[in-house]
C-alpha cells in the first residue's frame, strides 16, 4: 500500500508538472481546447453533443447522459497543446458512447450501484472490522462492495485508454499537431492514464488486504 501511495504522489506531481509545461506550448493550428472537440464531433458526424466550460482544474469531463463535452476553463479557451489533449481525449469518450464502445456501456450500467458503493462501503467496512467477531458476514459484506469499486476502477481502464489513442490518432490525422507537438501530446495523455493505473492498483491491494483480514478471522 505504501508503494502504491507513493507512486500516486509521484504520478499525480508529474502529471501536473506536464500539464503545465504543455499548456505554455501553442497547438500549431491555434485551435483551442474548445474548437477541437466541436471539430472531432462534426468530423465524426456526431452532431447532438454540445461543448461546454466548467469551472475547476482538470475538471473534464464527458457526461453521457445529457451528451456533454465538460471542459475546464483552462482547457475550452486554451490554444495550447495540453488543452487541445485534453479536448480530444474526452471527445473521444463522447464517439464512444456515439459508437456503443462495449467497455463504456458496462462502466455506464456499472455507475448505480457503484455510486451506491461508495456512499456505504465505508461505513459498513468499519462496522465489519468493529464487529468482526460477533457479525463476520458484516465484512465480507463490505468487502463485496469495496470489490464493486475495485471492478469498476478495472473496467475504467480500458475506457479511459481507448479514449487517449482515438484522440491521438484523431490528432495526428486531422493536422492539429505536427511531429514536434505529437509527443507532448502523447506524453500528457500518457500520465493522465498512469492515474487510473494506479489508483486501480490501489484498489485492488486495498480489497486484498481486506480479504485476508476476513480470512484471519475465520
Amino acid at each position: 500500500m505504501i508503494v502504491v501511495m507513493v507512486a500516486s504522489f509521484i504520478i499525480q506531481r508529474v502529471l501536473g508538472s506536464r500539464f503545465e509545461k504543455y499548456s505554455q506550448v501553442p497547438s500549431p493550428r491555434g485551435l483551442t481546447g474548445a474548437d477541437v472537440a466541436r471539430l472531432m464531433l462534426a468530423q465524426n458526424g456526431i452532431t447532438d453533443v454540445t461543448v461546454e466550460s466548467v469551472s475547476g482544474k482538470l475538471t473534464d469531463h464527458y457526461n453521457p447522459q445529457d451528451k456533454t463535452v465538460n471542459l475546464s476553463e483552462g482547457v475550452f479557451g486554451s490554444a495550447s497543446i495540453a488543452a487541445c489533449a485534453v479536448a480530444a481525449h474526452e471527445t473521444g469518450h463522447a464517439i464512444q458512447h456515439a459508437q456503443g464502445y462495449a467497455p463504456l456501456r458496462l462502466r455506464s450500467a456499472l455507475v448505480p450501484v457503484v455510486t451506491f458503493a461508495n456512499n456505504t462501503v465505508q461505513w459498513v467496512l468499519l462496522a465489519g472490522v468493529i464487529f468482526i467477531d460477533i457479525f463476520p458476514s458484516l465484512l465480507w459484506l463490505g468487502i463485496a462492495l469495496f470489490a464493486l469499486t475495485t471492478f469498476f476502477s478495472i473496467v475504467t481502464l480500458p475506457v479511459e485508454i481507448n479514449a487517449s489513442q482515438r484522440a491521438v490518432r484523431w490528432l495526428d490525422g486531422a493536422g492539429i499537431v505536427d511531429a514536434s507537438t505529437k509527443p507532448m501530446a502523447v506524453d500528457a495523455l500518457k500520465w493522465a492514464a498512469y492515474t487510473y493505473i494506479i489508483a486501480a492498483l490501489g484498489s485492488l491491494a486495498t480489497l486484498f488486504y481486506y480479504i485476508s483480514l476476513g480470512n484471519s478471522r475465520r
